[in-house]
C-alpha cells in the first residue's frame, strides 16, 4: 500500500476502551488494518450514548434518543460502511417546519447552486415574515464570508450584532441551530455555529441532507463483533475497566478490568485507547500512571460541561400524522420522528424530542410528558382523539458537551501523555461539535496517532466533503 494508505501492522495488538461510536470506529478501522483488537465495554451493548435498549417500562426497545447524521457527515457513514450497514439510513433532503395550529413551511434544496439552493423554500416559508428572512440572509453572507465571531464572543452576541429579528432567534437560530448543537445560543461559540450554517445550509444540496437508522442503533452495531472476530480481534462486554498500568522497557499495557459476574480480567497490548466520554476519562484518571501531562488533561476534563436531551416516545391506538419528521415552532418539544414509517415500528410509534433546555430535564415526569402531548396536540389535532397506550420518557443528562466560547483549548489531541495511549471521543480535538460524527472522526485520528507511533504515515480520515456550485470558490471559516 502507499504510504499514504493504510499499511498493514505485522501482528501488533491495541486494547480499546469503551464500546461508543468513538471506540467502535477506532477499533473496526484497526482491525481492518491488521492489529489484533480487544474491545472493552462496560455495559451490555454497544453503541454508548447513541444506542438502544428494551425499555422495562413499555417493553419496547426504544433508542436513548434519536440520533441523526447528514449528508457533510464522512467518517460516520465511512464506519457504517466498513461494517456493512451503511444501507441501512434513510436519507431525505427536506424539512417540514409546522407552526402550533397546523400551518406548514418546507425547507429544502433547489436546481441552483450552492450556496443558493435552499433560498427559494426559504423565501417561500410561512413560518418566517420577510424581515425575519432579511435577518437570516444577512447572518448566512457573514457565515459564508467567513466571519467567526470576535475572540470569545458567544452565538447570541453574534447575532444581536448582525441584527437578528425575533423570529429568526426563535424558529431558526434557537431552534435549529442551537438545538443541533444542545445548548442556549448564549453558550455556544461562533465558530460552531457558522460551521453548521456553512455545512449543512451552504455548501451544497446534499450536505444537508438528513439520514436517519431504519433500525433500533444497537441493530446498526450488531455487526461490529463479527467484523472484529474475522480479524482475530474481540469485544468484551461488562468489561469494567479498574486501572492501566504500563512496562517502561516496552511501553506495553496491561490493562486490569472486572468482567462479568465480578472475574478478575488482565488484558496486556501493545497499544491502548481510551475511547471515552470525558466524565468516564476523568474517572480513569486516578488509576492510570502518574506522568507529565497528565495533570493538563485532567484541567482540561474540568472545563466541560453537559447538556441533556430528552426524549419521549408515545404509542397511540391509531395514526396521528404521514409525516416522517417535523420540526416544532414556538413550543416546547422540537422535533418529531414518526418511528413506525422510519423504522416500520407497529402501534403507531411517536418519538418526541426536546433539545437545549435544563428546565425540561428537571420536569417531574409525568408533567413532562403531560406538555409533550399536550403540545402534540396542537401541531396534529388528531392526538386528541387518539389513545395513548404506552409511553416512556428518557432523560440523557449526559447527552453532549457543551461548546461555549474559548472550549477548544480544553479539548485534548488523540496523544495522550502516555507513550503508546491513545484518546478518542467526541470531546476531543475534532473540529466538530458534539455529534456522532465528531465521535468517528475522534476514533480515526487515534487510528491515525497510533500509527504514527509506529513510524507509519497512514490515513484513516476522511477527508470533508467539498463545497459544490458556488461556494467552491467561497473561503471557508477556521
Amino acid at each position: 500500500m502507499e504510504s499514504m494508505g493504510v499499511q498493514r501492522a505485522s501482528q501488533k495488538s491495541v486494547i480499546v476502551v469503551g464500546g461508543g461510536v468513538a471506540g467502535m470506529s477506532a477499533a473496526c478501522a484497526l482491525a481492518e488494518a491488521g492489529l489484533r483488537v480487544q474491545l472493552l465495554e462496560r455495559r451490555g451493548y454497544l453503541g454508548g450514548r447513541a444506542s438502544s435498549y428494551v425499555h422495562p417500562g413499555v417493553n419496547e426497545v426504544i433508542d436513548n434518543c434519536q440520533h441523526v447524521l447528514f449528508g457533510c457527515c464522512t467518517n460516520l457513514p465511512a464506519f457504517y460502511r466498513r461494517i456493512g450497514v451503511a444501507d441501512l439510513i434513510h436519507w431525505t433532503t427536506d424539512m417540514t417546519m409546522i407552526e402550533p395550529g397546523g400551518r406548514r413551511s418546507m425547507l429544502g434544496p433547489s436546481a441552483l447552486p450552492a450556496p443558493l439552493h435552499g433560498f427559494p423554500r426559504l423565501l417561500a416559508a410561512h413560518a418566517f415574515t420577510l424581515a425575519d428572512k432579511f435577518a437570516l440572509a444577512r447572518a448566512f453572507s457573514a457565515a459564508m464570508r467567513g466571519d467567526d465571531g470576535k475572540p470569545h464572543e458567544s452565538l447570541g452576541d453574534w447575532l444581536r450584532r448582525h441584527g437578528q429579528t425575533k423570529g429568526a432567534l426563535d424558529r431558526f437560530w434557537r431552534l435549529v441551530i442551537a438545538s443541533a448543537l444542545n445548548a442556549e445560543i448564549d453558550e455556544i461559540a461562533v465558530p460552531y455555529a457558522t460551521k453548521v450554517i456553512r455545512e449543512l445550509f451552504m455548501n451544497s444540496a446534499f450536505a444537508g441532507a438528513m439520514g436517519m437508522s431504519t433500525v433500533p442503533l444497537s441493530e446498526l452495531y450488531a455487526a461490529v463483533p463479527e467484523f472484529l472476530a474475522q480479524r482475530g480481534g474481540e469485544l468484551v462486554l461488562h468489561a469494567n475497566v479498574e486501572g492501566a498500568e504500563q512496562y517502561p522497557a516496552s511501553n506495553q499495557w496491561c490493562v486490569k478490568a472486572r468482567g462479568a459476574g465480578g472475574s478478575a480480567l488482565e488484558l496486556r497490548s501493545d497499544f491502548l485507547v481510551l475511547a471515552l466520554p470525558f466524565e468516564g476519562l476523568q474517572k480513569l484518571l486516578p488509576l492510570l500512571p502518574a506522568t507529565e501531562g497528565s495533570a493538563r488533561l485532567a484541567e482540561q476534563i474540568e472545563k466541560h460541561d453537559h447538556w441533556p436531551i430528552c426524549s419521549v416516545h408515545l404509542w397511540f391506538d391509531r395514526e396521528i400524522t404521514d409525516l416522517d419528521h417535523a420540526v416544532l415552532l414556538d413550543r416546547e418539544i422540537h422535533w418529531m420522528y414518526n418511528q413506525s414509517r422510519l423504522q416500520g415500528r407497529s402501534n403507531h410509534y411517536i418519538e418526541l424530542v426536546v433539545s437545549a433546555t435544563r428546565a425540561f430535564a428537571a420536569l417531574p415526569r409525568e408533567d413532562g410528558i403531560a406538555q409533550a402531548v399536550r403540545e402534540l396536540a396542537e401541531f396534529f389535532p388528531a392526538v386528541k382523539d387518539a389513545q395513548l397506550q404506552k409511553v416512556a420518557l428518557v432523560k440523557e443528562v449526559r447527552a453532549t458537551f457543551g461548546v461555549p466560547p474559548g472550549i477548544d483549548q480544553a479539548r485534548p489531541d488523540a496523544q495522550s501523555p502516555w507513550p503508546n495511549c491513545f484518546l478518542a471521543g467526541d470531546w476531543t480535538a475534532t473540529g466538530w461539535p458534539s455529534t456522532m460524527e465528531s465521535a468517528a472522526r475522534s476514533g480515526h485520528l487515534a487510528a491515525e496517532a497510533l500509527y504514527r507511533a509506529m513510524g507509519v504515515p497512514s490515513r484513516f480520515l476522511e477527508p470533508d466533503l467539498k463545497p459544490k456550485g458556488l461556494m467552491r470558490w467561497v473561503k471557508q471559516g477556521n
